[in-house]
């Protein structure tokens, strides 16, 4: 892979290194460069090379495409897909709240225990929300430790009671002033607010019981799904401090627009164009429904105008409740031909006769002769 960079060297490690290893390299690095706790200049760019290296090596198809074509993507492929651009949250971001998670706060804080929850946007087509589908989504959040199993300590350690605040997670410190005595509180340096501390902290999350992860997951799409509407996956935001509750995953779902169809809540809109004589006489028009091999059959009313609009029941998208659909409903137009042929022309001069209207004047032979000519042609 001339040229490229080399991943498994910015891990520091083997080729054939499984997921553990690449995972434990990844955060063992991440400790040293990221810019919340190195002082290097260079630390922001490193831990994105860094990142980068463990958003390939960390999925096996990209990390197969990369082996094989030296690109995540495959052959012709740009290679690293940044999910910052995608999700809005990046590993970078992941880490900040890591690092700030394993200290007392600013502020006289005590560390949030509880996960957050997390929010990323799946964008899907009109036939996938008419249909429900499962789509996989990746993302990165803190996830609970695969070592400890969440709870911070290395096989055989101990929790015990921080001595510096006695169990109680804060102390009180008095200061003098020209006011006197002063009294304040604030979470224990020594545990950062716990009550209590770990002999042997889990090598893997320093203690946390969550470490800095690429999550995929299935999220299901119910039929009839509209735009702007949130699913929440209860579990798989970031992971709680110690085994503590995990917080959510909020899907907002953005369903594209469609070629043929304008959704108006359960309704679909579309438009249909007719001749005139189909639009004085009447007929059926039959157009592709948005379920697979479905067809919608619109039945234009004799006498129908340009701009009015005919309705089919059932043709819509599935309601939530999954009992009934909404209506497809068209807007007809009616189209006017830009040529006639001779015959064409007389029969519609007859029925201008026989209605009283005023055309225009009766063309010449010389005319007739030219429009036979280029009916002919055509």
């Amino acid at each position: 892979m001339p040229g490229s960079k080399d991943y498994y060297e910015i891990l520091g490690v083997d080729r054939d290194a499984d997921q553990c290893t690449i995972k434990r390299a990844f955060l063992k690095k991440a400790r040293t460069v990221h810019p919340d706790v190195s002082d290097d200049p260079h630390a922001e760019e490193k831990f994105k090379e860094l990142n980068e290296a463990y958003s390939v090596l960390s999925d096996e198809q990209k990390r197969a495409n990369y082996d094989r074509f030296g690109t995540a993507d495959g052959p012709g492929g740009s290679g690293f897909v940044d999910l910052n651009d995608i999700f809005g949250m990046g590993m970078d971001d992941i880490f900040s709240s890591f690092f700030g998670g394993g200290r007392a706060q600013a502020g006289g804080q005590a560390r949030r225990r509880r996960g957050r929850d997390m929010a990323i946007t799946l964008t899907i087509t009109l036939e996938e929300a008419a249909l429900g589908c499962v789509k996989t989504v990746s993302y990165d959040r803190l996830a609970p430790c695969e070592d400890c199993h969440g709870t911070g300590c290395a096989e055989g350690a101990q929790e015990t009671q921080c001595p510096r605040c006695h169990g109680t997670g804060y102390i009180t410190t008095m200061q003098r002033s020209i006011f006197g005595q002063i009294q304040s509180t604030s979470p224990c340096p020594e545990c950062g607010g716990e009550g209590t501390v770990i002999d042997h902290p889990c090598d893997m999350c320093d203690g946390q019981g969550r470490t800095p992860t690429h999550e995929k997951i299935d999220i299901e799409v119910p039929a009839g799904i509209a735009s702007g509407r949130q699913l929440r996956v209860r579990g798989y935001g970031e992971a709680g401090f110690r085994g503590e509750e995990s917080g959510d995953l909020l899907v907002t779902v953005v369903v594209e627009e469609h070629e043929r169809f304008q959704r108006s809540g359960d309704d679909l809109l579309c438009a249909v164009t007719v001749s005139i004589a189909q639009a004085a006489l009447g007929c059926q028009v039959i157009v592709p429904g948005i379920m697979p091999d479905e067809t919608i059959p619109f039945d234009i009313p004799a006498g129908t105008q340009f701009g009015d609009t005919v309705v089919a029941e059932e043709f819509g998208m599935p309601r939530m409740d999954g009992t009934t659909r909404g209506r497809a409903i068209a807007q007809v137009r009616v189209e006017v031909p830009r040529k006639l042929s001779g015959e064409a022309r007389e029969l519609l001069e007859r029925y201008a006769a026989a209605m009283g209207e005023a055309v225009a004047p009766k063309r010449s032979v010389g005319e007739r002769i030219r429009d036979a000519i280029d009916d002919m042609i055509d």
